[in-house]
């Protein structure tokens, strides 16, 4: 079974009058993570699209999807897809790749249907493509790791870069994911915008009971949503994305734009924000 749920971009002027519960329903996704579902969010920045897909020990195929008017989902797209649960496979144009927790997989253009199963649970992430290249998947161990920030600051975290032109080749889709260490609780401090791509933030190893709070808006005029766990914040290009949880977390970080320079930032310094 495959859910598609469409998100039409907002703009800054609009989000300013948004109260709690709308903010959430235009910029939080959750319950994405079904037993025997795949369940997507097609949005209208950069036509970026994120989900989850649980086989449950079985087997599910992402094939069709209406909202992109193309044979298959990947005839005009690539993907990214990170393994946040148990041991599990992804099959794709003749090839099956085992995938651990923690895994990354690149699918190019025109990969045809993607069958999932095992006891994974897939965080799948996509965008527009402009020409095929190798599909590939990178371990943990094949990503390229930064320890950044600081204990003074409450913000000491290693990031890992998996799709990334340091690691390997794709179209515009950048993806890889950031762990605090015992202690910090900042993910990305200070803030940043880029103007040229969007960017979304899946939350996940948190306990039932925890929360992040996911600082968003512009850095004059921002904005706050409170995330449980395995569920993303979708960020416009205008926002800022940083955020605080209570005990340790896991965000991964997805962009698709004009560019795949992850340097490109515009920071925004804590004394300026409002």
């Amino acid at each position: 079974m495959t859910h598609v749920e469409t998100r039409q971009a907002v703009h800054p002027d609009h989000a300013k009058t948004m109260d709690t519960e709308t903010l959430r329903r235009h910029f939080l996704a959750k319950g994405m993570f079904r037993d025997g579902q795949i369940r997507l969010v097609y949005t209208h920045y950069d036509r970026f699209v994120v989900g989850g897909a649980v086989p449950g020990g079985a087997e599910l195929v992402l094939d069709q999807v209406a909202e992109t008017r193309t044979a298959t989902f990947l005839e005009r797209r690539e993907m990214g897809i990170v393994n946040i649960g148990g041991p599990g496979h992804v099959s794709a144009a003749g090839e099956t790749w085992r995938m651990g927790q923690g895994d990354v997989l690149y699918l190019g253009m025109g990969s045809g249907p993607v069958t999932f199963g095992g006891e994974g649970r897939f965080y799948i992430t996509s965008c527009p493509a402009h020409r095929a290249l190798p599909s590939r998947l990178i371990t943990v161990a094949d990503a390229k790791q930064v320890t950044t920030g600081a204990v003074e600051t409450s913000n000491k975290r290693t990031i890992r870069q998996f799709i990334h032109p340091l690691v390997m080749e794709s179209c515009q889709l950048v993806l890889g994911y950031t762990t605090l260490e015992d202690g910090s609780v900042w993910n990305t401090m200070p803030a940043h915008v880029h103007d040229r791509r969007m960017e979304a933030y899946l939350y996940h190893g948190m306990e039932p009971q925890a929360r992040v709070l996911h600082l968003m808006g512009e850095p004059q005029e921002t904005r706050h949503i409170f995330v449980a766990n395995e569920q993303a914040v979708i960020s416009p290009p205008w926002s800022i994305h940083s955020g605080a949880g209570i005990g340790g977390y896991t965000f991964i970080w997805a962009m698709a734009g004009d560019n795949v320079d992850y340097t490109d930032m515009d920071f925004v310094q804590p004394e300026d924000l409002r």
